[in-house]
């Protein structure tokens, strides 16, 4: 599920969301496959054969704010009311499906052009982000750029000082762990797990231990625990 956070006031009824998905031949557009009553504050939207429910329009209920995460391009958690785009039913149980994925963010970023958008948030990474980055990342993407794994994955620190990505377990059923004794930095972290997700992204999910080449032309290892939740990541340099 992705959520918008418009300014206080701000949120978008029908008539604006419609506009919104004009130009179908640009990315993101999208059209209206049902249209209940107005004050139920939702619509349906169909894009590339797949359709996503958009709730918490005006005069509706604005929807939930997410809790605290990743800040990408944002200094703070901005305030505002949150709208929410999220599969619909009969896609429901593909949301983790490269394909909706790609489709969903495209419609989203569409709708985060709106006036008074004035953050997106990624649920499956507890990312938030500003409404230019994350334009900016999906349209890289859906025209054929990196994978944007700041953003749709993020990284937090487990209570043992571990290192685990978030997000990625929706698209191949793994996250990343880095252990502490490895005393990488945040951004050392951050820069290999770029890296390993554009490749994990494109293969898929691992059954056994693989090696890649990190972004400082270190060696990486990769080893799936036995319960396949978890990709251990141990980084070799020069001389190890």
């Amino acid at each position: 599920m992705l959520s918008l956070i418009f300014a206080a006031g701000s949120r978008p009824d029908a008539e604006k969301v419609i506009a919104a998905g004009k130009g179908r031949a640009i990315a993101g557009g999208f059209a209206i496959s049902h249209r209940p009553d107005p004050a139920e504050g939702w619509l349906e939207l169909l894009a590339s054969g797949l359709t996503f429910d958009c709730h918490g329009l005006i005069p509706g209920e604005a929807q939930t704010i997410p809790p605290p995460g990743a800040l990408l391009g944002l200094d703070a958690i901005p305030p505002g009311e949150a709208t929410t785009l999220q599969p619909g039913p009969h896609i429901a149980a593909g949301r983790g499906l490269l394909p909706v994925v790609r489709v969903m963010v495209g419609v989203a970023s569409r709708l985060a052009a709106l006036d008074g958008v004035v953050a997106a948030y990624w649920w499956p990474a507890g990312s938030w982000m500003e409404p230019a980055y994350f334009r900016r990342v999906i349209g890289d993407w859906l025209s054929g750029g990196a994978f944007p794994a700041l953003g749709l994955t993020s990284l937090r620190r487990e209570g043992d000082g571990a290192m685990v990505s978030r997000g990625l377990g929706l698209l191949i059923g793994q996250e990343l762990r880095f252990e502490p004794q490895q005393a990488l930095s945040a951004g050392a972290v951050a820069r290999i797990s770029v890296r390993l997700i554009h490749e994990l992204i494109g293969g898929g999910a691992l059954t056994r231990p693989q090696e890649f080449i990190g972004p400082d032309g270190e060696l990486l290892l990769a080893t799936p625990t036995r319960d396949s939740h978890y990709l251990h990541v141990i980084v070799r340099r020069d001389g190890e």
